[in-house]
């Protein structure tokens, strides 16, 4: 594979990170997971929007060069007609303690990978072990620091479930370990706000788009939605289970994946 790192593309052998960047002792970044299809990237102007927002909240520096250009070189070296894109971005070395470098270097990197195979219907239990935290203004941020859905992705998997639903500290419903999530409730497709600390998700912006509408959802509200789905950049999926309840219509998400390019 080759990767773009820094400013320009290096051959995986070849790429360096320093054992001393903030990403990796303090994970101090952000990263976009981006979808590409036919050749061409999807959303990019709506990824690379929300990591300026994210990088204007942490007080972090974008890259002085056209970020837009580096995803298409990275899947075009790669000859990536159909895959996922990360970038990640660091705000690179800095001494020790928590306090960010008065002029901070970013690290810059981007992967390519080939699309994985269709998920089947997710099987989803509520998280126990851990909460989303709706009143941190990392709630907004896609951050490299990722322990809390980790740890709920593997209490999912304890329980024998593919994901977790994290709740906020007020019991209100927010998102899976990976995903907005959008419930059917009589008739209607909802979603819960970003108020709830939710992740502005990019997929989540065209669901909306295409109709869904926003509200808080308790756990209640779950047990009586008629489908749950799931939506990442990567596409729509849905759900076949809550807690052991059948879920087995797949209406909606099957209408928004024809509505949706890439769902």
């Amino acid at each position: 594979m080759r990767l773009f790192l820094g400013t320009g593309l290096v051959e995986e052998a070849e790429a360096t990170v320093s054992p001393f960047d903030r990403g990796f002792t303090l994970g101090d970044g952000l990263f976009e997971t981006l979808r590409v299809k036919g050749g061409k990237v999807l959303r990019v102007d709506a990824h690379l929007a929300r990591l300026a927002a994210g990088a204007g909240l942490l007080g972090m520096p974008l890259p002085s060069l056209d970020l837009a250009a580096a995803l298409a070189q990275t899947a075009d070296a790669n000859g990536l007609s159909d895959g996922v894109l990360r970038l990640t971005l660091t705000r690179g070395t800095g001494p020790r303690g928590v306090l960010p470098p008065a002029e901070p270097k970013p690290t810059l990197v981007i992967t390519a990978a080939p699309l994985s195979p269709p998920l089947p219907a997710a099987r989803l239990v509520i998280a126990q072990g851990t909460r989303r935290n709706d009143r941190s203004p990392l709630a907004q941020v896609k951050s490299l620091n990722y322990l809390d859905g980790i740890l709920a992705r593997q209490e999912a998997a304890r329980r024998g479930a593919d994901d977790a639903i994290l709740l906020n500290t007020r019991d209100g419903v927010a998102e899976t370990s990976i995903a907005n999530l959008f419930a059917v409730i009589n008739g209607g497709l909802v979603t819960p706000p970003l108020s709830e600390g939710v992740l502005p998700g990019v997929m989540r912006a065209e669901v909306i788009a295409a109709g869904a509408q926003e509200r808080p959802l308790t756990v209640d509200d779950l047990a009586s939605a008629e489908e749950i789905l799931l939506t990442s950049a990567l596409g729509i999926r849905s759900v076949a289970s809550l807690e052991g309840r059948p879920l087995p219509s797949t209406a909606a998400a099957e209408r928004l994946r024809g509505l949706i390019d890439g769902a």
